[in-house]
C-alpha cells in the first residue's frame, strides 16, 4: 500500500517562496499589500502516487494557463496563480457568491524524491495536472564499494 501524501500550505512554507510569490503576483498585475502570501483563495488539491510518479491535481475552473506559475525548490512545489472573478451580466447582479477567486499560492511538500526537471503540467477543462517522475529509491539495493589497496 502506498503512503498518503498530504498537500499542506503552511504560512512558513509559502514564506520559503516569498520573493517568488511577490514577483508572480506583480507579474499578474496585482499589487502586493499587507495581505497574506497565500492569496485570496485556495483551490482544492489532490496529491497521489503511481508506480512511476507523484501526481498533483488542482481545481482551477475558469483559469487560463498564462495565469498560473509552477516552481520547485528543494522538496516543495509552489503553485501560484490568479483566478479572475466572474462578472455579473449587464442585466443581472449576484445574490450569492461562494466560489473563490483572486490570487492563490499553494505549496505541496513532496514525500518522495522526484526529478522536478522532468515534471510535466497540463491544464485541461479546469484541472491543472502536474506529473513529477519519481527518482528510483536506492535504499535496499546492495551496492559493492571497491577497496583500494595502498602501501605504507
Amino acid at each position: 500500500m502506498r503512503t498518503r501524501i498530504h498537500a499542506v500550505a503552511l504560512p512558513s512554507e509559502i514564506g520559503d517562496f516569498a520573493d517568488e510569490v511577490r514577483r508572480v503576483f506583480l507579474e499578474f498585475g496585482r499589487a502586493f499589500g499587507a495581505e497574506s502570501l497565500a492569496g485570496e483563495c485556495a483551490p482544492a488539491i489532490d496529491v497521489y502516487e503511481t508506480d512511476d510518479a507523484l501526481e498533483i491535481a488542482v481545481d482551477l475552473p475558469g483559469v487560463t494557463a498564462d495565469a498560473v506559475r509552477i516552481m520547485s525548490k528543494g522538496d516543495t512545489i509552489l503553485i501560484v496563480g490568479d483566478k479572475a472573478p466572474r462578472r455579473a451580466g449587464r442585466d443581472s447582479s449576484f445574490h450569492l457568491v461562494e466560489r473563490g477567486y483572486g490570487r492563490f499560492a499553494r505549496v505541496v511538500r513532496l514525500a518522495r524524491a522526484c526529478d522536478t526537471s522532468k515534471a510535466r503540467a497540463t491544464l485541461v477543462e479546469g484541472e491543472l495536472h502536474i506529473t513529477l517522475p519519481k527518482i528510483a529509491d536506492r535504499r535496499g539495493k546492495t551496492i559493492t564499494i571497491p577497496i583500494e589497496m595502498t602501501s605504507h
